[in-house]
């Protein structure tokens, strides 16, 4: 199974990146509208026997984590010098990197190989000569709280995701006792 721990920003957001998209030229392929996430942990071809340790990891990191605000401020590419082969928006939230190295001490030999941990929306990949995209400024905040658990296939029309388990971040109540996040929208994608 080929996994990936992702938050998927509510659709408004999805729309407002996708409309982005529409200044791309030449040879870029746009991320579809609803695939459009911020990837926590790549894992790669996970052994379907594991996949109860890949949730309890995702249940475990998701109570240690308390929601917070995510903001988008505008895009950029990987890598920034040369011929790019990535064109992104930048992601900004205080719990990005804590939810990510959480993820990553609990499966390390899933994730420990993974480049340093740089929270952003990916919009679209370089699939040959293509000029770069001028700069888009966003103002965009939403509320992250919860991350899925993710399966990707790949197909010959693209990857296509199914939503194994979805992690709720924790919240207190008005006394400081742990709850969970309540009335949490399912991603589309498991619908």
């Amino acid at each position: 199974m080929r996994l990936f721990y992702a938050i998927f920003p509510p659709r408004t957001v999805q729309r407002t990146l996708a409309e982005a998209q529409r200044s791309l030229r030449g040879n870029w392929k746009p991320v579809r509208e609803d695939q459009i996430h911020l990837t926590l942990g790549f894992l790669g071809d996970v052994p379907e026997a594991e996949l109860a340790r890949v949730r309890r990891a995702g249940r475990d990191a998701a109570r240690a984590s308390d929601p917070f605000v995510a903001r988008v401020r505008g895009t950029g590419f990987f890598p920034n010098e040369g011929r790019p082969r990535v064109w992104f928006a930048r992601a900004e939230g205080d719990g990005f990197e804590p939810l990510a190295l959480a993820l990553r001490e609990a499966l390390p030999e899933f994730l420990a190989d993974e480049r340093a941990f740089k929270a952003h929306l990916t919009l679209a990949r370089r699939k040959g000569p293509a000029p770069r995209v001028a700069p888009v400024v966003f103002d965009l905040e939403f509320p992250v709280e919860a991350f899925a658990l993710v399966e990707s296939r790949l197909t010959p029309r693209g990857p296509q995701y199914t939503v194994l388990d979805t992690f709720a971040l924790k919240e207190r109540d008005e006394r400081g006792k742990q709850r969970t996040a309540k009335g949490l929208a399912k991603h589309p994608q498991a619908d």
